[in-house]
């Protein structure tokens, strides 16, 4: 674990595992520091998973914004060089997803596999726009109020007839939260972050697109809906699209998720 001084950014950085490198780039709000995270899982048992904290997002650098999307993008580019690795394949995760489809879209040469999930194209076709949810709730808050989106079998019927498995999740969602996060700094630059997700949009440029690319996603995600999946399919040559049985966590719902993506990688 380090930080990693780019030509743009302080970046925080952590890789673990052996074998050829994997940029896993992660979603909203996403912190390192909360734990278990994708160094935790299996991806580490073949590969050497490089995954960071995202500009204005745990301990990575938060500067002045506005953020943008291509921003974003380059600051992928600029950590692998930062580190000296080349080609990788790259796992990008709902926002991290999008953030790909631009490290895709702008640096073509650097993405040997490119592997989406639960993410969308934006534009005409986005996913669920976190920025317009009340800017004082919090994590647990948050969670309750988007516990039917994420998953969209978990709706008010469930909730009253599941009362233990909510509160396994109001716990969850307690376990996970960092005190810094409630300081102006912290959400500051999350706030900044959204404004940039909120004007994603690849729809033109995915076409282009060469290498190999896997899609998965729930069949139950309200996040990045069915159609959004469908979207990616279609603007996408050659992509192949996966199925799993869950909603926006589906990599944690369906076991099949991560070995799929592992057999698709190598």
């Amino acid at each position: 674990m380090t930080f990693v001084q780019t030509r743009t950014l302080d970046m925080y950085v952590e890789q673990k595992g052996e074998g050829d490198p994997v940029l896993f780039i992660s979603g909203t709000g996403g912190d390192l520091r909360v734990k278990p995270n994708v160094l935790d899982g299996p991806l580490i048992q073949s590969r050497n998973v490089i995954a960071y904290d995202q500009r204005g997002l745990g301990q990575a650098e938060k500067p002045v914004g506005p953020y943008t999307m291509a921003q974003y993008g380059d600051d992928a580019a600029e950590l692998l060089d930062a580190l000296d690795i080349g080609e990788v394949d790259v796992i990008g995760v709902s926002f991290g997803g999008m953030v790909a489809q631009h490290f895709a879209i702008r640096h073509p040469k650097l993405i040997r596999k490119l592997v989406l999930c639960c993410t969308s194209p934006g534009g005409a076709v986005p996913s669920y726009p976190f920025h317009e949810l009340p800017q004082d709730q919090n994590a647990v808050e948050r969670m309750l109020y988007m516990m039917d989106v994420s998953d969209t079998r978990r709706d008010k019927n469930w909730q009253q007839e599941n009362p233990d498995k909510v509160e396994k999740l109001i716990e969850m969602t307690r376990a996970a939260v960092i005190a810094d996060h409630e300081k102006p700094e912290f959400r500051r630059g999350y706030r900044l972050q959204l404004e940039a997700r909120s004007h994603h949009d690849t729809m033109a440029d995915l076409p282009r697109l060469l290498m190999p690319v896997l899609i998965c996603a729930g069949r139950y995600d309200g996040i990045a809906p069915p159609e959004n999946q469908h979207k990616l399919l279609e603007l996408i040559p050659g992509a192949t699209l996966n199925w799993y049985e869950g909603g926006h966590l589906f990599m944690i719902q369906d076991k099949k998720a991560l070995p799929d993506i592992l057999e698709f990688l190598n």
